[in-house]
């Protein structure tokens, strides 16, 4: 069965850094593209950045460019959120998400999903 499980979220002051982790199990994770979301109280879910199944096409939205960096590690069947910079209003539940084909913003095309992990950033 198909499993993503999220870690490394918690409370952090502005300006600050935390890396997300997204672990996959009952399945090889090289095969899917793996997205990364998140949703706050009163919000839609909301694409964050997404990186193909090789790591060779990865793509930002314009809210996070410059501070968040994905990364994975097939060998370690794991996807990385890095988010530096941090500010009040990336606070939400963050989310990894795998979809066998492209990348996508669209969390609508991804069928797979972790419970989530809760982001704070407040000082």
């Amino acid at each position: 069965q198909l499993q993503l499980v999220e870690s490394g979220g918690g409370l952090v002051q502005p300006g600050g850094s935390l890396r997300l982790s997204c672990a996959a199990s009952g399945f090889t994770l090289n095969y899917y593209a793996i997205g990364w979301f998140r949703q706050a109280p009163g919000k839609e879910r909301e694409g964050l950045s997404c990186i193909s199944r090789r790591g060779g096409s990865i793509n930002y939205v314009d809210s996070v460019k410059g501070r968040f960096t994905i990364s994975r590690d097939n060998a370690k069947n794991t996807v990385y959120l890095q988010m530096n910079s941090l500010k009040p209003e990336d606070t939400a539940i963050y989310y990894c998400a795998a979809r066998e084909r492209v990348c996508s913003g669209l969390p609508e095309l991804f069928g797979s999903w972790g419970q989530g992990t809760q982001v704070t950033v407040s000082s």
